[in-house]
């Protein structure tokens, strides 16, 4: 609909250069541009490396988003980056760009949380979040179990990783089945043609005197290597893809019951599940599988929408466009570590001449001349 807002997102965070168009919750455009292979032959991301690929793909692939979507910049309601959390360096680059294209185009700021944007993406997809709703975040940095009652002001952690994130254990178990990095598809890829049941991993904070939502995957993973270590050392042949299916086996089992168990206990009857890992074809399966017995509806975007993209940033942005959530102000920065719990960055409140506190609007200090024309 025409009346809904139309925002821009972009997602930095990592090693994507995101940029998506979004109108309410339609998609547009999700333009990416991806620095993965620049980061192969290190075996992870480089963050220096990350930051200087975002400076060079950022124009081009917000020009190409707005292309896709059909629309012109000076029609935008409002520009959305993701603020954090992230790679420091990475994040300042795409939140210089928002404030840029912003101010340029006197239109209003929303920094925004990557974790929570991973949630909102599923809009896009499936329609309005139902509120509450359980969701189980899995990628290469977080491993989340989060409650949202409103996506643009309430985010509350249930749990999440202690150590390792499930992605970082994919990435470290490839690497040392010399299958490469990301270890994620690859992983997926051989687990397909492997017995999960062949070798008996560990299945971390699972007794019944621990934490009833967090995860742990630090000791699945050192399980793991010297596990194939001493197939190694004995001379004989590593069943790579029985150890894929196994290892894997072991991620999805943990996650999906931690996450089921969650939803019973807060009375949640939906789940919804994000981040890179989701893309993962056996995550999916068991997951339906679980919520099916359960009652439980679930709810994955596809996989492009699963990994980091500005499509989820635009999203949420869009949802605090129709909330009237106050905009980010010029002093907005990047962090590295923001907290779940801000969904937002808004920009700070000033007193008026009554004692009233108002959101700090900065679009008025902005000439509403189209200055990116």
């Amino acid at each position: 609909m025409a009346d809904e807002p139309l925002v821009l997102g972009i997602e930095t965070s990592c090693d994507e250069t995101g940029v998506g168009v979004v109108r309410g919750t339609t998609l547009l455009a999700d333009a990416i541009a991806s620095s993965v292979d620049e980061h192969a032959r290190f075996g992870g991301v480089v963050p220096e490396v990350a930051s200087r690929a975002h400076l060079e793909a950022m124009i081009p692939t917000v020009d190409r988003a707005l292309k896709e979507a059909g629309v012109s910049a000076k029609d935008l309601d409002g520009i959305a980056v993701t603020a954090g959390p992230g790679l420091a360096g990475a994040l300042l680059v795409g939140v210089s760009a928002a404030k840029a294209y912003a101010y340029a185009l006197g239109k209003p700021l929303y920094g925004v949380n990557h974790l929570a944007s991973h949630i909102c993406v599923d809009q896009l997809e499936h329609g309005p979040l139902p509120e509450p709703t359980m969701a189980l975040l899995v990628s290469g940095g977080h491993s989340s179990l989060l409650l949202s009652s409103d996506i643009t002001s309430d985010v509350r952690p249930m749990g999440a990783t202690i150590d390792d994130a499930a992605g970082e254990a994919f990435d470290k178990i490839a690497r040392v089945l010399n299958l490469g990095f990301p270890g994620g598809p690859v992983i997926d890829r051989y687990a397909r043609e492997g017995d999960p049941r062949a070798i008996a991993f560990p299945r971390g904070l699972t007794g019944p005197r621990d934490p009833a939502y967090d995860f742990s995957f630090s000791g699945l993973k050192t399980a793991v290597a010297r596990w194939i270590e001493a197939k190694r050392a004995a001379g004989e042949e590593v069943p790579v893809r029985d150890v894929a299916a196994s290892f894997q086996e072991a991620v999805v089992d943990v996650l999906t019951r931690k996450a089921v168990r969650a939803c019973k206990d807060e009375g949640v009857d939906h789940l919804m599940i994000g981040g890179g890992v989701a893309a993962n074809s056996r995550l999916r399966a068991l997951a339906q599988e679980r919520c099916e017995a359960a009652g439980i509806r679930l709810r994955v975007p596809r996989p492009k929408l699963c990994t980091d993209n500005g499509a989820m940033v635009a999203a949420l942005g869009a949802e605090m466009v129709a909330r009237n959530r106050a905009a980010s102000g010029w002093d907005l920065s990047a962090d590295s570590s923001l907290p779940v719990t801000d969904p937002h960055v808004p920009g700070r409140t000033h007193e008026d001449g009554h004692g009233h506190a108002h959101s700090h609007d900065h679009v008025h200090e902005v000439s509403k001349e189209n200055l990116y024309s």
